[in-house]
This record gives C-alpha cells, structure tokens and sequence, in this order.
C-alpha cells in the first residue's frame, strides 16, 4: 500500500480534517460519544475521558508532522518515511471518523469492524514496515511518534468497542483476566518507549473505568507493564538507523 507524496500531502491533511469534524459531532451531537459509552459498559469499557485525554496531544504531533509531510521537509529518505506511513494514517483517519456514525447510532457491532481495520493496519505497519528511528533526525520521531501512538490507543479502542459491542456487562472471566495480563506483558517486552508507553496508559485508562478487584488488577498490570517495558528498554535499546545511513541521508536532499 504506497502512494506518492505529491497524493499523500493533500489526502493525509483531508483525512485529519475528516476526523476531527467527526469527533466534534460525536462530542456535541445528541446522544453524544459518552452517552452511548454510559449504555454500554463492559469489563474494558476506560474512563469515558482516557481516550479524549489521549488525543489532544497526538493531534498536536499529528499536526507537525502533517505540516512537515506537506511542506516536504527533510532529506529524501525522510520524506519517503513520512509517505510510506500516510496510506496508513490516511485509512485510520477514515475509520475512526467513519467509527463515530455508528457509536453514536448505538450500532457498536458495525462500528466495530472500523476500530478492527484501523488497529490491525496501524500495528501491521509498526510492526513490518517502519524503520529504525533516526534520532537525529525530526521527521523520522515524529512519524515514530504518530504511527506508534495511532496504534497504541487502537488497541484501547479494540478491546472497549468489542467489549461493548459483544459482552455488554459481562464481568471478566479468569480467562480474560489472565489473557488479559499475558497479552500486554508480551506486547510489552517487544516495544520501545513509545508504544509502551501507550500500553501502561491504556491499562491505567482501563483501571480508573472500573471497579473493585479488577480495577486494582488492571492497575497492577500497568504497573507490571510499565517495569517490563522499562527493563526491556533499558538493557536492549531500540535500535536506531545506523551511521553510515545516517551520514547518506543527510546528504540526500530533496
């Protein structure tokens, strides 16, 4: 999945734009985004507001990085970066503005197949497309940024809306929970800083919407997570681009 970048600085910006309208009709439409959260709690419904309090400040690194896309800024590698993730970022745009007329239809089945598409994309491109970081260079942090924190709140996304959608005040069984904590500790020792992060987040975000045992298990879990990601990090560092990759790219400009 690739376009140009002439297609992906007018399409990544339209995208944005698309989504964030949909947001705001989703805030102050009636019944509004918390509303149908209200009517539909689940074992992983997260404090209404964890996903709100997420996106403020990705959207605020979205919008340097979408500048930066249209303005092409950076050596000829680095804007090939930022393309490669747009078809991406451009397809989760959609699906989550697109997500909104059905949360707020209280048609959370179908709503949920755009939550499926946006997540499994957004981690199929962290995970077998995105290069090593250049910490040296701005492009290359902020498409990290972007592309990791996308698909670290997608996954909070995939376990409320699913939960909502198919296990509508279902307590957690044993099952779940133990999954539950097998499935982030092994996310966790695979992921850097950044999408790590998200995780310990979407787990405290999950603690602070429930309630009683699990709640303080969740709670734990982030905990658990965020030591994980910590040790993971600490002793085996993310691997950057290399030198000689970096020296080539700076001289390459477009």
């Amino acid at each position: 999945m690739g376009i140009s970048h002439s297609t992906a600085r007018y399409l990544a910006p339209a995208s944005f734009a698309y989504d964030f309208a949909l947001q705001q009709y989703g805030m102050f439409s009636s019944p509004n985004m918390k509303d149908i959260h209200d009517a539909n709690l689940a074992a992983f419904s997260p404090q209404p507001f964890a996903i709100a309090g997420f996106f403020f400040p990705q959207q605020i690194f979205q919008l340097v990085w979408l500048y930066k896309l249209w303005k092409g800024q950076g050596t000829r590698a680095e804007v090939q970066e930022m393309t490669s993730y747009a078809p991406y970022y451009i397809l989760g745009n959609v699906c989550i503005g697109t997500w909104m007329f059905f949360w707020n239809a209280n048609n959370l089945q179908t709503s949920n197949i755009f939550v499926v598409i946006n997540t499994l994309s957004q981690l199929f491109f962290i995970t077998t497309t995105l290069k090593p970081m250049n910490t040296n260079s701005t492009p290359s942090i902020l498409t990290h940024v972007v592309a990791k924190t996308f698909a670290g709140i997608g996954v909070l996304d995939l376990l409320h809306n699913t939960s909502a959608a198919y296990f509508k005040d279902v307590p957690p069984s044993t099952l779940v929970k133990i999954a539950t904590g097998v499935g982030f500790a092994g996310a966790a020792s695979m992921s850097d800083w950044i999408f790590g992060g998200c995780l310990v987040y979407d787990l405290a975000g999950l603690a602070a919407g429930q309630s009683g045992g699990w709640r303080m298990l969740l709670g734990a879990y982030a905990v658990g997570t965020a030591a994980i990601v910590a040790a993971k990090n600490l002793v085996y560092p993310p691997k950057a681009a290399s030198s000689a990759s970096r020296r080539k790219n700076t001289r390459e400009t477009v």
